[in-house]
């Protein structure tokens, strides 16, 4: 039976997971990711969830691991953040072009240096050319939601590839919200039981990771492209059966539009910074400004085509970008650009919360502003 709680992001990512029976959990903790793994730990202690906890010595070994229990044919899961994802590097493209579904959760904190605690996006976006499809949550209900929806995404035979799930640390990993615990018969009927058809097996010999010579590298990394197509495709359906199975929904999981009917200005944001973000458009509104927000709930495989609809009759749109790519833009500023390069929408990026750097309502007010007078995006200090 489900029930109601208060919960963290973190618990509530452990909640998730748990109701989805993953038999192996490799973890190394790392704030703001650590509860993840100890609440995961407590499961399995009680005899909640029947699962081997492995305590790894460092992120890379935990990716590593996590690798290894996929070949061995069963679910499992890891958590991380910041530097421990950048450790994790060499190992992330050779899970994904091994097309395990596996299923990551990382609490966005800074990479570091200088030493930072707190939240960005450049753990997670500095990876986003490795073959993980990303999904970003704005609240914890949200953040339990997408891991259901993660698993049964990744295991999509034409789809078969690792997925992030991104909470804001601190900002979503500490903060108490309620949340609704589905019962798990239900779990069960929305995610079945996960059953590879490659996997180690003595009686049916397979190799996994061999080298790739010329003749068939190239052919790997097109097949991840045209997987990486298909989520784009899959998303959708998928929120579209979680919606009728549960009740909730997050747009079609690729996108969600808040008072774009009638825009004319607008922003795209993810993560926490919606939350912000949807106050400014109500309070804008209510003085008779046209002004609506795109939220970008999936960021890899990322959705050129709904972001080209959605912007279709904006004079402008400024991007909320939590991550920047130094000496260029921010990730998610060059994507757009990218998708609206023949449309007459004008697109300005803003830097923003860098290392935990609050983005309150003054700032964003400010970005509208600049967006109606036509001047240049900037950092937004």
């Amino acid at each position: 039976m489900s029930k109601k709680m208060v919960m963290s992001g973190s618990e509530a990512i452990a909640e998730a997971v748990k109701l989805c029976k993953p038999k192996v959990l490799p973890m190394y903790p790392i704030t703001p990711s650590t509860l993840v793994p100890e609440r995961l730990s407590d499961f399995v202690f009680n005899g909640e969830l029947e699962a081997e906890m492995i305590h790894v010595e460092s992120e890379h070994s935990a990716a590593s691991a996590l690798f290894g229990a996929y070949a061995t044919g069963v679910r499992a899961f890891t958590a991380s953040a910041s530097n421990g994802i950048a450790l994790m590097h060499e190992i992330l493209p050779i899970i994904s072009s091994a097309r395990f579904p596996a299923v990551m959760s990382v609490a966005n904190r800074t990479i570091s240096g200088p030493i930072n605690i707190w939240n960005d996006h450049s753990d997670a976006m500095s990876e986003r050319d490795q073959g993980w499809i990303q999904f970003y949550c704005e609240s914890s209900q949200e953040a339990f939601d997408t891991i259901l929806m993660a698993y049964k995404l990744a295991e999509k035979e034409n789809v078969s590839l690792p997925v992030m799930v991104c909470i804001d640390g601190f900002a979503l990993s500490h903060v108490y919200e309620p949340l609704q615990i589905e019962d798990q018969k239900k779990v069960d009927s929305f995610l079945p039981a996960y059953k590879p058809e490659n996997h180690l097996d003595p009686k049916n010999p397979k190799s996994f990771g061999p080298i790739a010579f010329p003749n068939s590298f190239f052919e790997f990394h097109e097949q991840e492209q045209v997987a990486m197509e298909e989520a784009l495709k899959e998303i959708p359906k998928i929120h579209a059966e979680f919606k009728k199975e549960f009740g909730r929904k997050y747009g079609n999981g690729l996108i969600d539009l808040i008072d774009m009917k009638d825009a004319k200005y607008a922003l795209i944001a993810n993560g926490t910074s919606v939350g912000t973000a949807r106050v400014v458009v109500e309070k804008l509104r209510s003085e008779g400004k046209k002004v609506g927000l795109i939220k970008l709930k999936t960021f890899r495989p990322f959705p050129a085509e709904e972001i080209r609809k959605a912007c279709k009759n904006l004079k402008a749109v400024g991007i909320i970008d939590r991550h920047v790519s130094l000496g260029s833009e921010g990730a998610i500023t060059l994507d757009v650009k990218s998708a609206l390069k023949e449309e007459k929408c004008k697109v300005e990026g803003f830097i923003s919360g860098l290392g935990g750097r609050d983005i309150d309502t003054k700032r964003l007010i400010k970005v509208f502003e600049t967006l109606k007078k036509g001047e240049k995006g900037f950092w937004l200090k």
